[in-house]
């Protein structure tokens, strides 16, 4: 008798945990089903005071145009995703906006310890660019080294990074104001409220152009060289292992193939035609 209560105990013990592994294998399955629905397409930013890599439209102020936008194109047919390459607000807001998960890709971003909190850096990389000391041609500041800044008045725009390592020195020994945009910028070096701006330099002199800014010149020596990232937002509804890997093997198709050397020439051909 006693065996036979134990038997049946046993055996209801076994079903209800057959039930339990069925449900949690069909709760596992409307997830990922669920995932995967809310995954139907992508919303990408980056900062819009960047020729020729970003800019904003004049044609159209909600959204971004240059070569990593016509890059996000060619990532569309790759991924077999669309990709809406919209334009949010300052460099700084852009990055709230991912790190909220409102948006799914930066298109353009400097690797840096804490941007790994909120967003994974696809590899290969898009390009790699220069940041550079800007001053006043009549300037009496010779950059050749960082502690050649120390005793001078330094402008550039919030939450732009040059690298770990002179974020850091500029942090702890420089005094730089920060702006929202590159214009403003570049308006307080011409009119002397500045004595050099750091900043890359295509989208530096691309901006001091169309502002008719002139009489600037630029340091030899580089402040660093950075390369630039596609991020994808740990907060995306698309960020998973497999779209990981196919934004990786774009972007290893696209490098081999030395597609933003093409897209960067029309970039900068349609900045200055506009």
């Amino acid at each position: 008798m006693a065996q036979s209560v134990w038997s049946r105990w046993l055996c209801g013990r076994r079903h209800a945990r057959s039930a339990w592994f069925a449900i949690a294998l069909a709760a596992m399955s409307l997830f990922g089903q669920a995932a995967h629905a809310a995954c139907s397409g992508l919303i990408a930013s980056g900062n819009p005071d960047y020729p020729p890599y970003l800019w904003r439209d004049p044609a159209n102020g909600n959204r971004l145009i240059g070569a990593n936008a016509a890059l996000m194109t060619l990532l569309s047919q790759e991924i077999g995703l669309p990709i809406e390459v919209r334009y949010i607000s300052s460099w700084a807001r852009v990055q709230e906006e991912m790190k909220n998960g409102r948006i799914d890709l930066i298109a353009g971003a400097f690797l840096t310890q804490p941007r790994l909190d909120y967003m994974d850096y696809v590899h290969p990389i898009i390009a790699t660019t220069r940041s550079v000391v800007i001053t006043r041609e009549d300037s009496r500041l010779k950059y050749a080294k960082w502690p050649d800044l120390v005793a001078h008045k330094g402008v550039t725009v919030i939450n732009n990074s040059f690298g770990e390592a002179f974020d850091r020195y500029a942090k702890e020994n420089l005094k730089i104001e920060e702006v929202g945009k590159l214009d403003n910028a570049l308006q307080l070096l011409s009119h002397g409220r500045a004595d050099y701006l750091v900043y890359e330099d295509a989208p530096a002199r691309a901006f001091a152009a169309r502002l008719g800014i002139k009489h600037l010149k630029e340091a030899k020596a580089s402040i660093s060289n950075e390369d630039l990232y596609l991020t994808l937002s740990h907060r995306s509804a698309c960020n998973d292992g497999a779209m990981r890997g196919k934004l990786a093997k774009a972007m290893m198709k696209f490098r081999d193939a030395k597609v933003m050397d093409g897209l960067i020439a029309e970039a900068i051909k349609a900045w200055q035609g506009q």
